[in-house]
């Protein structure tokens, strides 16, 4: 019974603790931020320094503000268009362009499965004998990095519960099992930390 408890316990509160995650690493990215204008504009009017408080809770209201203007520019079309500027900007900001090029790309792959990159979901041993987790098929040639060896595939394997960062290993391909999840199931799992367990899924190869 208290198993049972626990583990409703931890369906229950896994996607809220994983929100609040995100949301905090946005909230104390903005606190930092409006830190320094907020402190130099209290000095332009000689008033004392924002407290902790308050940088808070400007923090809190931009958050909430930021949400909902994203969230209605994706719901339109020229909101949309105007992420598709401010997509562009940033790839041609340098070194910013390199980050955010790179992290677009892979969920862009992962997602939607273009080319022959991230298409299949793949069950591999990893990080060590006798331990298994999902991964992506990157590539089936490895050729350049390994010639004259048995065929070879790379495998991303995303870490949880970041899928955007994680490892690219080499696997040989008699080791890769293929299963028959869809890429946006796998990230689920990924992000999930393992609790959300794909229905009705079996290995086919």
């Amino acid at each position: 019974m208290i198993r049972k408890y626990l583990l409703a316990g931890v369906f229950t509160l896994l996607p809220m603790v994983v929100t609040a995650w995100i949301l905090k690493g946005i909230f104390m990215s903005l606190v930092d931020i409006f830190r320094l204008p907020l402190t130099l504009i209290a000095h332009q009017i000689h008033v004392p320094d924002p407290p902790t408080w308050a940088l808070a809770l400007f923090s809190a209201l931009t958050t909430l503000l930021l949400l909902l203007l994203v969230g209605a520019l994706v719901g339109n079309f020229v909101g949309r268009q105007v992420l598709v500027w401010l997509d562009d900007l940033m790839m041609h900001v340098p070194v910013v362009k390199t980050i955010y090029g790179a992290t677009r790309q892979l969920m862009g792959a992962i997602q939607s499965g273009s080319g022959s990159s991230f298409k299949d979901v793949v069950l591999v041993e990893w990080p060590q004998p006798g331990s298994y987790t999902l991964g992506f098929v990157a590539s089936r040639d490895c050729a350049w990095a390994l010639p004259g060896t048995e065929e070879m595939v790379s495998v991303y394997i995303p870490t949880s519960p970041n899928p955007t960062s994680g490892y690219v290993v080499m696997v040989p391909a008699a080791k890769v099992r293929l299963l028959d999840l869809s890429a946006d199931q796998a990230l689920t799992w990924a992000v999930s930390g393992g609790v959300v367990v794909p229905g009705g899924s079996n290995s086919r190869g």
